[in-house]
């Protein structure tokens, strides 16, 4: 039997943030060594952080890159580590994974297939490399393989796919099988969207078997660089088998897992593959001699699966919740605001982005402790005497209540009991004698009384925009992090006002839609988190009808009056934006779905709604605050989804939907 211990490791790293990152890969290493394993994966770009946008560009993140791969190379004594790193060759930029041991760097595999798409923009700094091509790069004087290789280490051989290498079709595994590597190692930087790590297990426990391997996966863990959260998902499969998952969603700044792979027995099981293969020559590959390599250690891997809910609804709710609060902490604590603001309505959407700092807090004191969590928001002077949770969330927290004459008990009633709930601390402040006193201003300058009939919008608007510098001096004053509460839903309709409820430095459930956050809101209402609590107080919201509340009482404002049904709403933009139909492709699809519920008509105009608010509120999706990305709906247009500013605004396209409904019209 040829057994050798492997581990991989999550890292929650930082863009530049140079001694955390190598603090972090240094802890990775050393408690691999502790706990005897020969073999460690890290995530990939782990050195200079992923997310460093165009600073890749920049001389000084190169030199600075390989200072810190030296000062990493003395920690590799008797194992063998993959590093992730940004190289400059010949007058291009490659994303590489360097293999070091026992102090030495052997070389660096260069990523072949570079994301795209979404989030990802790794075309605009990096160049692919060629399938075959293998050269040498020199660093401070030495020589060393550079390209598509792998290694042959005291005859245990490695290859890599790094991240986008094993989504696309003919991955390098294939070739690398068929060189009879016994490990494929996989750094990856994997954000994180629903159900998302179930085809990483697919694609992490089918290449263990089709390339009759051992595969390490290893992630980033946390919010990086302010908008992408990683779950941390680190996987260890062999012959098929999933051997190991560590723990996902964790706020430890390293996680590693660890397991026994036999690739002696994963030899014979290649040689069952071969004879449906051709035998390929030997290429370039970096060797040196490490009798460390093999061990029979017992197996104290970790397996900690985080994902054993009852269905896919339970599970996009446990994400949602576990995703958004890790993805708070990080930002909090990188940012070294001293706390968070929330403009609380009494309304769902800033009632869920209260619960979501409530459960952050929960949840990283739980894998944390107390102490660990104070330690790390050492910066906050004011939670280091807190006894509890409730404590911490007392300063952690400012929720204000900013009433107008159109605001009602109800409301009110609802923002204070989620307040008192999650143990947040409650202002409320009525701000209608500004509103009256603007509209007396500008009723002056144009020589008339505003009103309802003529200045709807207005009216609305500037209720909005004069909650926005109070609850921003707030903000100011406490040192504090202003949440904006827009969620995806009103960001597609423009359904916000600009500089009014849409300000604040993040807006945590603004990549998610409207639809979802009831449900969710029902859910931690009723039922809660397996290893959390539920929250009886959210019954105060979710027994409303979601409302702006900007209009006189006697109008009965409601959003979905204002708009469509949410579901409608989250249907059309699923179908128009994210599967680019037209309008007309749209109705006929909404007319096959809800057949029986609405008539041709109301989903007629609710589509031209849609289509005609979506074009005209671009500019506004263009200053949105930044927000999480947890699924391929998002509608950011910095990272996801670009749309013209000015464009024809479907002009002939609603026409023809129009004709539809109407044949006459034609």
């Amino acid at each position: 039997m040829k057994t050798i211990k492997v581990a991989v490791a999550a890292l929650n790293q930082t863009p530049m943030a140079w001694e955390n990152n190598r603090e972090n890969i240094i802890t990775a290493i050393r408690e691999a060594r502790r706990q005897k394993a020969s073999v460690l994966c890290l995530p990939e770009l782990c050195i200079t952080g992923y997310g460093c946008e165009d600073l890749f560009f920049s001389p000084f993140l190169q030199e600075q890159a390989l200072a810190i791969l030296e000062e990493i190379l003395p920690e590799s004594k008797n194992l063998i580590v993959s590093v992730g790193i940004p190289l400059f060759f010949r007058n291009a930029l490659f994303n590489t994974a360097c293999l070091i041991a026992d102090g030495k760097i052997l070389g660096f595999a260069a990523k072949k297939n570079l994301a795209g798409d979404g989030v990802h923009y790794e075309p605009r700094w990096f160049k692919p490399w060629v399938d075959g091509v293998v050269s040498q790069i020199e660093i401070n004087g030495s020589f060393y393989p550079l390209g598509d290789l792998y290694f042959n280490i005291g005859g245990l051989k490695i290859g890599f796919e790094i991240c986008e290498d094993a989504w696309v079709a003919g991955r390098p595994g294939g070739e690398l099988s068929a060189l009879a590597v016994d490990l494929i190692l996989n750094p990856s930087a994997s954000h994180f969207s629903f159900g998302k790590n179930t085809v990483r297990k697919g694609f992490v426990i089918e290449g263990s078997r089709s390339f009759g391997v051992g595969y390490l996966y290893a992630n980033l863990l946390g919010c990086e660089a302010g908008k992408i959260i990683y779950d941390g998902s680190c996987l260890i499969a062999s012959g098929g088998k999933l051997l190991a998952e560590g723990k996902r969603f964790s706020y430890q700044e390293v996680v590693l897992t660890t397991a026994l792979i036999d690739f002696g027995l994963n030899r014979m099981n290649q040689s069952r593959l071969a004879s449906f293969r051709p035998v390929l020559e030997d290429r370039s590959l970096a060797c040196v001699n490490c009798d460390f390599l093999f061990t029979s250690e017992e197996n104290n891997s970790v397996y900690a699966s985080a994902e054993k809910w009852e269905s896919s609804a339970e599970l996009k709710k446990e994400e949602f919740t576990k995703a958004i609060s890790l993805g708070l902490y990080d930002y909090l604590r990188k940012s070294r605001n001293s706390g968070f603001v929330v403009s609380l309505s009494g309304g769902a959407d800033s009632a869920a982005v209260s619960l979501l700092i409530r459960m952050m807090v929960e949840n990283a004191i739980k894998d944390l402790g107390l102490q660990g969590f104070q330690e790390k928001f050492s910066h906050i002077a004011t939670i280091q005497s807190g006894e509890n949770i409730e404590q911490i969330m007392k300063e952690l927290l400012i929720c204000a209540y900013q009433s107008t004459r159109n605001s009602g008990e109800v409301t009110r009633n609802a923002a204070q009991k989620v307040a008192e709930g999650i143990s947040a601390t409650f202002y409320e402040f009525s701000i209608d004698n500004l509103v009256e006193d603007y509209k007396k201003i500008i009723s002056g300058v144009l020589g008339r009384e505003l009103n309802w009939q003529e200045d709807d919008l207005a009216l609305q608007n500037v209720q909005a925009r004069v909650r926005s510098p109070g609850i921003w001096l707030i903000a100011n004053i406490k040192k504090a992090l202003l949440l904006s509460t827009s969620n995806r839903s009103e960001a597609a309709v423009g359904y916000a006002t600009m500089d009014g409820d849409t300000s604040g430095g993040l807006s945590p459930v603004g990549g998610i839609d409207k639809a979802f956050l009831r449900e969710w809101l029902i859910w931690l209402e009723k039922v809660g988190p397996l290893d959390g609590e539920n929250f009886p107080c959210l019954t105060y919201i979710n027994q409303q009808q979601p409302t702006a509340e900007l209009r006189p009482h006697e109008q009965k404002q409601t959003d979905e009056n204002d708009l469509m049904p949410y579901t409608i709403l989250e249907a059309i933009e699923k179908l128009a934006i994210r599967d680019k139909s037209s309008p007309v492709e749209t109705f006929i699809r909404l007319k096959r779905d809800f057949s029986g519920v609405y008539s041709g008509a109301e989903l007629g105009e609710w589509v031209k709604r849609f289509f005609r608010l979506w074009c005209n509120n671009q500019w506004k999706r263009e200053r949105y605050a930044p927000a999480f990305h947890v699924d391929d709906k998002n509608l950011d247009p910095k990272t996801w989804c670009r749309f013209p500013i000015l464009s024809g605004g479907y002009k002939k396209e609603l026409e023809s939907l129009i004709e539809l409904l109407d044949p006459e019209k034609k």
